[in-house]
């Protein structure tokens, strides 16, 4: 199981600790670093920043979301860092949900998601290949673009730059079942928001035929501590944001995966609480049990025993989630 080093997305301004976090991470032996965007910092400009500054690890998103550019534009970023790096990038593609797309892109969230996705991910792979002009007649996505308030004019083109890589991995964040099973048909990988190696039933039907070398890259957020209550005060302050503030309270993903894991009455709790405007209250009232099982928190010793469950499931990549230099240190240790 190989480890990566997940960034997230700046708060109020750009985190100093990012580029030597990943830097340490490099010269421990991580094979990557991923960073994200939701509606603040972009998620390729820090990578580039970071790729600057470091030499040979791999360079993720988790995720670029598709709402934020068309597919050809995505496809631009990609090939472009990755001529930067020497071949170094990953690109991690979300969806997000209708709060995000609509409320942030101004956009209209597609109606068949799985459809959506599967046309611009069809997009980013014709101009990876640069075998001919880019053209999909798509119910989303369509190049030449020929709608009726076009002019008629657009003409099919292929990148001007030769991408570095025809093969560049694509790696999907879904949540659904169907989404999942979809991941495994079109993409490199997946990205898993949540993973949970004591439930391995949540997603073994979705990840059935997935094929040989397919990547599985959950987050989970690493701290060594002697307080295990207390190092998972931060893993249920993000849950109670993405739970209960991360969509609408009629359709929000999260929670929905938080209630196929087992934990349905609770999350509906945590919405409500946080849609309340008890934002604390909601944060408490995420399970401990939930937080503990899809993170790795506590001393030395209790990370390096549940550490194996991690390493007996599909998971190929373990992303931890912004630790500090001795959790980094720590996790690069006990995974050798």
């Amino acid at each position: 199981m190989r480890l990566g080093l997940a960034l997230g997305y700046w708060g109020r301004g750009p985190d100093p600790r990012h580029v030597p976090l990943a830097q340490e991470a490099e010269r421990l032996g991580y094979h990557s670093v991923w960073t994200a965007e939701s509606w603040g910092s972009d998620v390729f400009t820090p990578l580039t920043w970071i790729a600057a500054q470091t030499s040979t690890i791999k360079l993720g998103t988790a995720v670029a979301q598709m709402a934020a550019r068309s597919p050809t534009t995505t496809a631009m970023h990609a090939l472009t860092l990755d001529h930067l790096s020497g071949g170094r990038v990953m690109l991690g593609l979300g969806l997000s949900g209708p709060q995000v797309v609509e409320g942030w892109y101004g956009r209209p969230f597609p109606k068949s998601p799985l459809t959506a996705t599967r046309e611009y991910v069809d997009v980013v792979r014709q101009v990876l290949r640069r075998q001919a002009p880019v053209e999909v007649d798509g119910r989303f996505h369509s190049h030449p673009y020929r709608g009726p308030d076009g002019t008629g004019l657009g003409k099919a083109l292929k990148p001007i730059t030769h991408p570095l890589r025809a093969d560049l991995p694509i790696l999907l964040g879904a949540e659904g079942p169907k989404n999942i099973a979809q991941t495994t048909r079109i993409a490199d990988g997946w990205l898993p928001l949540y993973w949970s190696p004591n439930r391995p039933e949540v997603y073994e039907a979705s990840l059935a035929e997935a094929p040989e070398g397919f990547l599985v890259a959950p987050m989970a957020q690493v701290r060594v501590c002697d307080d295990v209550a207390e190092g998972l005060l931060p893993v249920k302050t993000m849950l109670g944001f993405y739970i209960g503030g991360m969509g609408h309270a009629a359709r929000n993903f999260h929670a929905d995966l938080m209630a196929r894991m087992g934990y349905e009455e609770q999350a509906r709790r945590i919405q409500r609480l946080f849609l309340e405007g008890r934002r604390e209250e909601a944060v408490l009232a995420v399970p401990d049990a939930f937080a503990d099982e899809i993170s790795l928190v506590g001393p030395r010793e209790r990370i390096a025993e549940r550490l194996e469950s991690w390493r007996k499931g599909p998971v190929t990549d373990l992303l931890a989630l912004a630790p500090d230099r001795e959790s980094l240190r720590a996790l690069a240790e006990l995974n050798a």
